[in-house]
């Protein structure tokens, strides 16, 4: 056999690349954003809920890491985050790939660049946490002023960083769903105002963060709904 008709032999048939594009085009569907959208939203607030229960606000914010109960609702929390960091990246490329060559270059580097910031300094405030849990092993093993750090840099970063960045992605997607008519005018209310609330919320209001998922709800219902509508026919 020549080496070209080897090549042939390893090369993929119509047939073959057809099951492949229809799969792609599956995972870029409406639908495929609402699915991300709604993971990511539940995740999340399970991941702040989680967190607010178990970290008290003020008092004795050292004590939590001693108390076996609250120790397990952070690391459940912890184990949770990348899953809603992968559910939103996701969410991320699918609205790009419905946008195409209608999204404008500087809204999307603004809308890409909040978006990833985001996912990282929610990665990055759950890492925090994380060490501090994997370090402890014992009341003598880690300091109360360690602890105390540890909680004010994780908070610092999703409550006072990580929102703002929220507010930009939210920002940003709700203009280009207007631009495009993507997002109806009820939506775009709402996201304007939830992007205003996130983008002024002072320091440590942890009820804000929840904002974010509940808005992302909101707009990957409306195309999970939108996604069952027959298309218009065309001429």
């Amino acid at each position: 056999m020549s080496m070209h008709e080897d090549e042939r032999g390893r090369a993929e048939s119509p047939a073959d690349l057809a099951p492949r594009g229809r799969v792609l085009d599956e995972i870029r569907t409406p639908r495929a954003a609402a699915i991300a959208g709604i993971a990511f939203a539940v995740l999340l607030g399970a991941v702040v809920i989680l967190m607010y229960l178990a970290l008290p606000g003020t008092g004795g914010r050292s004590t939590w890491i001693t108390d076996a109960e609250r120790r397990g609702r952070v690391t459940l929390a912890t184990q949770l985050t990348p899953y809603a960091g992968i559910a939103f990246l996701w969410f991320i490329g699918v609205i790009r790939s419905r946008l195409g060559h209608r999204e404008d270059k500087l809204f999307a580097t603004a809308f890409l660049g909040s978006g990833l910031l985001f996912v990282a300094m929610l990665f990055a405030a759950s890492a925090d946490v994380g060490a501090l849990l994997a370090l402890y092993d014992g009341p003598d093993s880690v300091s109360p002023e360690y602890v105390r750090q540890v909680g004010a840099v994780s908070t610092a970063l999703l409550t006072t960083f990580g929102i703002r960045m929220a507010a930009v992605f939210t920002m940003v997607v709700t203009n280009l769903g207007r631009r495009t008519g993507i997002v109806p005018r009820w939506l775009v209310a709402v996201g304007f105002v939830v992007a205003l609330v996130l983008l002024l919320a002072p320091p440590r209001t942890v009820w804000a963060v929840l904002l974010f998922p509940l808005w992302v709800v909101l707009l990957s219902l409306h195309l999970l709904v939108t996604s069952f509508r027959p298309e218009p026919a065309t001429a």
